[in-house]
């Protein structure tokens, strides 16, 4: 009687705890998540559903993946593989919600068995912690970063530096720290306010931030001073070219309102290791080093080190030489012959480049050039030089020979803007009314190994208009038989190098004769550069070689001297 009794009671009882379980399930603050195997959802209480932005039966047999981005995806397979495993843990997560938005949830997991001990799914409580989150990367960047500009303020800047000079200690490389104070700003300041100031620091960082790598860490100090560390450098070759881009940037006009203002910057350079082995000590240094760029006039930079400072200062006054150059008509161009070799007459010449400094006479190319492609002033040089060359080949196809050619050397720097000068050029050969093939593009072959894919396509859009191309100092880069069929080029010149040694059974001598077969079964024909005997000239002449120049002929003359060496010769 009493059995009959418990089973009666026990029915409701069971029923009212169900619905207390239910209860509880569906008004519980956190929210409750239950997958299969599969990771296919099999329950979310309302709270989990509210949370994501749905209605429970919407969440309902949907992959788990559904609610993450790709990243999160990755994460929650090695967390699946963990319940699999017997593993419960407590962890934070963030999830995608209906919208679009992003839930950060802390979630406590544990793993289902069935009767038999087989994995079955997992059971999840899920915690809203979006808020907690988003104010603690608020306070994050507040204490990270600058609020007015966006950029890394001193706290940040301070670790990164060390960050950077501990790699560069383990890579064995360098680092430039550059300081830039902002010249004239506080006046600027004080006479339009400061909503106007802060507006002029937004834009200076922005051009600041144009003129370095993405790599560079540009930070704001405070104020108007602004530091960039410039990592993984083998040399100072590149950091006097972002500082000179800082400094032009920042001279330029900002647009305040109404008004247009100027200010400029005085930039302070100091490296590491060479000049400090400690980050303050660095920091200190390149500081002076801005002070030094102030009290020397400001708008410019100043490195710490003396003999570094030295060399810029030389480069600054060449660099500004050289635009005085330009406009004041200092530059000529010699040619020197090149001789077929078959019947001695000269077919051609090569433009060769010559300053008459007012100061320290007349310059080779090689004392002035690296300065004009640093400054990036070997475009308009090169321009310049390509015209005079085109006038000359002009005035030779009538005086000398109808098949007369010159060729024009052209840098990797030049190329940086060949979109313009191929049309430019191809304008100019119109308008005199010149054959194309008249004039030849001689590049080294390191042009075509560093400039790759984008340079070739340049070459190919020369040769499509006409002009011829050449391969110039043959044999001493890489992949040398690579380029020969990498653009299809005119001629090759055999290096100099190679001419100067060759003798009777040498073997420079088999190297030269092997290059001119190789390039004569390609379709080229090749120039010898740099001879300078009789010997050399006959040699070659006796290996198939087509043209030569050297000093065995004639140094570079000027173009009437070898218009008159021509007309002998003939």
């Amino acid at each position: 009687m009493r059995s009959e009794t418990d089973a009666q009671e026990a029915g409701p009882r069971a029923a009212a705890d169900a619905e207390r379980y239910r209860r509880i399930v569906h008004q519980a603050y956190e929210g409750i998540w239950e997958i299969d195997a599969a990771t296919v959802t099999t329950f979310v209480n309302p709270r989990m559903a509210d949370m994501l932005g749905y209605a429970p039966d919407e969440m309902i047999g949907r992959l788990l993946a559904d609610f993450m981005d790709e990243e999160g995806r990755q994460i929650a397979q090695r967390n699946v593989e963990r319940r699999r495993a017997g593993i419960s843990e407590r962890h934070e997560f963030k999830f995608l919600r209906k919208d679009g938005t992003e839930l950060w949830a802390e979630l406590a997991t544990n793993p289902m068995h069935d009767a038999g001990g087989k994995y079955c799914g997992a059971l999840a409580f899920v915690s809203d912690i979006t808020e907690k989150r988003q104010s603690e990367e608020l306070a994050w960047r507040h204490a990270n970063f600058d609020d007015l500009t966006g950029l890394p303020n001193r706290h940040m800047f301070t670790d990164r530096l060390e960050q950077e000079t501990r790699k560069a200690d383990r890579g064995e490389s360098m680092l430039a720290l550059l300081f830039i104070d902002l010249d004239h700003f506080k006046e600027v300041n004080d006479r339009l306010g400061h909503a106007m100031g802060d507006r002029l620091l937004v834009e200076a960082a922005r051009r600041i931030a144009s003129c370095v790598r993405a790599t560079d860490t540009l930070a704001r100090l405070g104020g108007d001073e602004f530091t960039v560390i410039l990592s993984g450098l083998d040399s100072t070759a590149g950091v006097e070219r972002i500082a000179q881009a800082v400094v032009g940037r920042l001279a330029q006009p900002f647009a305040l309102g109404e008004e247009s203002v100027f200010v400029s910057a005085s930039v302070g350079i100091a490296m590491y290791p060479p000049d400090a082995k400690h980050t303050p000590d660095l920091l200190a240094f390149a500081d002076q080093a801005m002070y030094a760029a102030k009290n020397a006039g400001r708008n410019r930079y100043s490195y710490f080190t003396p003999e570094l400072q030295c060399v810029a200062r030389e480069r600054q006054l060449m660099s500004s030489d050289l635009r005085a150059a330009i406009t004041q008509g200092e530059f000529e161009v010699l040619y020197q012959p090149i001789v077929a070799l078959a019947s001695g007459e000269v077919h051609k010449a090569e433009a060769l480049l010559r300053w008459r400094h007012p100061r320290r006479g007349l310059l080779e190319p090689s004392e002035f050039i690296p300065y004009a492609e640093s400054t990036g002033l070997i475009v308009a040089i090169g321009d310049w030089v390509f015209r005079q060359a085109a006038r000359q080949a002009q005035e030779w196809k009538r005086a000398l020979d109808p098949q007369f050619q010159v060729c024009v050397n052209k840098s990797a720097v030049q190329f940086r803007r060949d979109a313009e000068l191929v049309q430019d050029w191809a304008d100019y050969i119109a308008e005199l009314g010149l054959p194309p093939q008249s004039l030849t593009i001689e590049i080294k072959e390191g042009v075509l190994f560093e400039g790759a894919a984008n340079i070739a396509d340049s070459l190919r859009e020369y040769r499509r208009r006409g002009l011829q191309l050449a391969l110039d100092d043959f044999g001493t880069g890489y992949s040398s038989l690579a380029h020969l069929t990498s653009v299809q080029l005119d001629y090759v010149k055999i290096d100099r190098s190679f001419v100067s040694r060759i003798e009777e059974e040498g073997s420079e001598l088999a190297l030269c004769e092997a290059i001119i077969a190789m390039a004569h079964k390609l379709g080229l024909e090749v120039v010898a550069e740099g001879v300078e005997t009789r010997l050399q000239q006959a040699l070659l002449a006796d290996a198939g070689c087509d043209y030569a120049q050297g000093y065995v002929f004639a140094p570079p003359l000027p173009a009437a001297e070898l218009a008159a060496l021509a007309h002998r010769q003939r």
